[in-house]
């Protein structure tokens, strides 16, 4: 059987087809198309017209690439700059008219529970009680089990990109005040969520996302070059000594630093900051870098529980309403393995 996803993030539109012989993901084809939909949105989160239709071309493309390697219609998904758009629904209806894909929006909470089915898979039962954290552009998911699904999952909006925008708009490179203030949010939308994790003392603690990923190679984790099988490790000592480095340079001189994209550049220090404060505060001195996150833990989830659950997931995503992301842990309901 072969499969395909589709990610909207917020700098990205990415597609991965895969065959899923064996109840595995095993990707054949990957692409990208790189739209940078949170550089667009106006004032109070709405995406514009021309944004949409660079997202109507970007969807339509990985719908067709799907279909030339063999895939049927793919599972498409937008996280948070779709999510949190007042014309959300205006923009998933154009997609769909326009390119037959039925494009939904996940609650972050959902997003949470997907990219730890993918890490617990790829990490293996061995990893034990494990804990997860995944820095987007515009929200932070933790999640927390013992199992195969998690227990525990909070969506805050602590998004690299969000951040970015929110608290240094007004420098490159930030003042130190800035730095301060957005220490204190990301510290108090945190406070309920790490002593969640503190008290739940997990074994394994595992970091997904491009922000994740960059922050390692940064502080000295091995190249993508060497391939998803290659260890990688951040620690919390390493990214504290790089924060200095960040702050002092501006967007345009951080990206020749190792691992630092341009494109995700501008945002690198607020993405930092978050991740060593969540660090910090749940008491974790080191992270292991997963390869697998929300597209892998999509297709599995397809795989290990059939096409209902999607479109329960699909309807509910293209025609409700979620709520804001949550400053509050929320229990989820968990499956028997």
């Amino acid at each position: 059987m072969r499969m395909s996803v589709v990610d909207v993030g917020s700098n990205t539109v990415r597609l991965v087809v895969a065959d899923a012989e064996g109840g595995v993901p095993l990707p054949v084809h990957t692409a990208k198309w790189k739209l940078r939909l949170s550089e667009h949105v106006e004032s109070g989160g709405r995406i514009p017209d021309e944004a949409v239709r660079q997202l109507v071309g970007a969807v339509a493309a990985a719908g067709e690439t799907a279909q030339k390697w063999g895939a049927g219609g793919p599972l498409a998904f937008a996280t948070a700059v779709v999510r949190n758009a007042p014309n959300r629904l205006d923009v998933l209806r154009t997609v769909h008219t326009e390119t037959g894909v039925r494009l939904c929006t996940l609650p972050g909470e959902v997003e949470a529970e997907l990219t730890f089915l993918g890490a617990r898979r790829w990490m293996g039962w061995r990893a034990g009680p494990l804990s997860l954290f995944d820095i987007g552009g515009g929200s932070l998911e933790v999640a927390f089990g013992r199992g195969r699904l998690p227990d525990f999952v909070a969506s805050l909006p602590l998004g690299a990109g969000r951040l970015t925008r929110e608290f240094f708009a007004d420098g490159d490179p930030p003042s130190e005040e800035d730095i301060k203030a957005l220490r204190r949010k990301v510290r108090h939308q945190l406070r309920d969520v790490a002593a969640r994790i503190r008290w739940e003392s997990p074994r394994t603690t595992v970091a997904t996302s491009r922000t994740f990923q960059q922050l390692a190679r940064l502080c000295g984790a091995a190249p993508g070059r060497q391939g998803p099988f290659a260890t990688r490790y951040l620690h919390r000592r390493d990214l504290r000594a790089c924060l200095d480095r960040l702050a002092s340079l501006p967007a345009e001189e951080r990206c020749v630093l190792p691992g630092i994209s341009a494109p995700r550049a501008g945002q690198s220090l607020a993405g930092a900051i978050v991740g060593h404060t969540t660090m910090k505060l749940t008491g974790t001195k080191r992270v292991a870098i997963c390869p697998w996150a929300i597209r892998e833990g999509v297709l599995l989830r397809h795989i290990e529980d059939g096409a209902d659950w999607w479109a329960e997931i699909a309807e509910r995503g293209t025609e409700g309403s979620h709520p804001p992301a949550r400053a509050v842990p929320l229990r989820v309901a968990t499956q028997s393995n």
